[in-house]
């Protein structure tokens, strides 16, 4: 045997060594990922809050193990949910995903919808996602008002364009979100406008699906102060040592995953992106990303 032909099939190996652990086991390692770093962005003596950021289910019925795991996450000791969309994965999961998330449903929380909680998902050609960020293909509507009925009926305020006022441990947290990104049906000009309208807050959250550039400085220059977003996968397929290859948006990969700083005329805000539990059906797999949920500690400046 050549060193050439060796080469080739010791390659050939690989590949197929890490398709066997990417499609059938690393997808199913879901990871609750507890954040080290605690944001001091909450009034001088207020009391900690624990958020838990879920996104990306992407669920489809028969995903039995997923849907139990999910059903766990009520057991967690938090203090609200952020939830950033793409809970779905198929037309038939929106009585699933609600009863997989009555646990955590029972906790306060926030919502905003994400492009495949409108449209079931297609085929298409996954090294696509290494060109541009992917366009939308399906013409199969879903359900989704029954889906934003279920949220609502967990008593979970709908950010979709809007935002809220919460009173939680003593606070009032003041919440402004956008509707999908991706799918072009959010509405910048909402941001200033509901933050207006929320009055007087003692903190500033944000929520949006997709992190795009003009989400994340539209959601700075409004004085948010933590914006958490979902969307990109974590990169979904990763490298080793170097991380994310896209993000899906114009997202720097980088910050594909995480939490990251963002500064804009002399403000500062806080990103955290989570990398989701899911992947589209017709592309099951995860590399050097784990899927997650992750639970950010909110505290007081001193």
């Amino acid at each position: 045997m050549t060193i050439l032909t060796a080469a080739f099939w010791t390659l050939i190996g690989l590949g197929a060594a890490a398709g066997i652990w990417g499609i059938g086991i690393e997808r199913h390692l879901r990871v609750v990922r507890f954040e080290e770093q605690s944001l001091a962005v909450l009034p001088s003596g207020a009391k900690q809050i624990r958020v838990l950021h879920i996104s990306d289910f992407h669920l489809a019925p028969w995903q039995k193990r997923k849907l139990a795991w999910i059903a766990k996450l009520g057991q967690l000791d938090v203090d609200v949910i952020v939830n950033t969309g793409d809970n779905l994965g198929h037309p038939a999961a929106i009585g699933p995903a609600l009863i997989a998330m009555a646990g955590i449903g029972a906790r306060p929380g926030v919502f905003v919808n994400g492009s495949n909680d409108y449209y079931a998902p297609k085929p298409r050609n996954p090294l696509s996602y290494l060109a541009k960020p992917s366009e939308r293909v399906s013409d199969t509507p879903l359900d989704t008002d029954a889906l934003v009925a279920g949220l609502e009926g967990f008593g979970w305020r709908n950010l979709n364009n809007r935002g809220s006022v919460m009173e939680l441990s003593g606070l009032k947290l003041g919440w402004v979100g956008i509707d999908d990104m991706h799918d072009g049906i959010a509405d910048l000009a909402s941001i200033p406008a509901s933050v207006k309208d929320l009055g007087r807050v003692d903190v500033l959250l944000g929520v949006t699906h997709a992190p795009y550039l003009a989400g994340i400085d539209a959601m700075n220059d409004a004085g948010v102060q933590v914006l958490f977003a979902g969307h990109t996968h974590g990169g979904q397929v990763c490298i080793p040592g170097y991380g994310a290859l896209t993000t899906n948006c114009d997202l720097p990969t980088k910050a594909a995953k995480g939490l990251s700083s963002w500064s804009r005329g002399g403000s500062q805000m806080w990103l955290n992106v989570c990398a989701g539990l899911g992947t589209s059906i017709f592309a099951p797999v995860r590399f050097a990303c784990r899927p997650e949920v992750r639970v950010l500690n909110l505290v007081s400046v001193s």
